[in-house]
């Protein structure tokens, strides 16, 4: 399953500067289950949940 990859960077101001346009990669593996990140334990997801 390819994945579509951009990188950008964006200043303090906001103003958004494209350093690679966006491109198609394919992973060399999928990761495994146990390289997920773990769900969100801060204040303010815990209110939502």
């Amino acid at each position: 399953m390819p994945m579509t990859l951009k990188v950008y960077e964006v200043n303090r101001t906001g103003t958004v500067r494209v350093l690679r346009e966006e491109t198609e990669v394919i992973p060399f593996e999928r990761p495994e289950a146990s390289q997920d990140f773990p769900a969100c334990e801060c204040p303010t997801c815990a209110e939502v949940a």
